[in-house]
């Protein structure tokens, strides 16, 4: 399988120009371009979709710390859209670190540079269809309103106060208006090193920060 990846794009306006290229075309359209072989289903290959979307529109940050799109500050996030054209899942935003101590502020958190400038990418994710055959829609960007900053930096905060207290393992996905923890692994096998609330390192689910549906069906109605 030969894998072939897009220059980065140089100006905003040629990303964007990228997206309206992709844009009505079908995953197995774009993997054939990228001369990558679409699987049959994404069961074993989660992931696979942002991945083939990056390869196509140039990102460059790879596993960096940094938002997809280096030079340009732009976070591409993928959003699976139902049959009635609705956000099917929450979406992934990053990681949670377990071991937190001291004074910690939203405007310095990764979290909120991540969702800073970010490109939505919706794609047709019904089951009944299959893989290949599901289309892109048309992308946009997004810079999160002084309301919707407001909101995220609340969750956040609270979020984030119990994991300083050591409450990461008894965090639920039902905490958060519109940020959740939930875990990121593969399996509940998986553990990561956290801090207990007496102070001790504890093993436990790695967590991560994901968005709501309910917050990410209102920035599609903004799309």
């Amino acid at each position: 399988m030969k894998d072939k990846k897009f220059t980065p794009p140089k100006t905003q306006k040629e990303l964007m120009s990228r997206c309206e290229d992709l844009a009505g075309k079908t995953l197995g359209q774009l993997a054939d371009e990228l001369q990558i072989v679409a699987p049959e289903n994404l069961q074993r290959h989660k992931g696979w979709v942002g991945m083939l979307l990056e390869s196509y529109l140039g990102a460059d940050a790879g596993n960096q710390a940094e938002p997809d799109f280096i030079d340009l500050g732009i976070e591409m996030k993928t959003m699976p859209i139902n049959a009635l054209g609705q956000p099917k899942e929450s979406t992934y935003v990053c990681t949670v670190t377990l071991e937190q101590s001291g004074e910690l502020h939203w405007k310095d958190s990764w979290i909120k540079r991540k969702l800073s400038h970010v490109l939505w990418v919706p794609i047709e994710a019904e089951p009944s269809i299959p893989l290949a055959e599901r289309f892109v829609g048309n992308a946009w960007l997004w810079r999160p309103t002084a309301e919707q900053d407001s909101m995220l930096a609340r969750d956040w905060s609270e979020l984030m106060d119990r994991v300083v207290l050591g409450e990461q393992s008894e965090i639920t996905a039902k905490e958060g208006e519109y940020l959740q923890i939930r875990p990121k692994a593969a399996n509940s096998k998986v553990l990561a090193t956290g801090i207990s609330a007496v102070g001790e390192k504890e093993k436990i689910n790695p967590k991560g920060f994901y968005l709501r549906t309910s917050f990410t069906r209102k920035l599609l109605g903004q799309g």
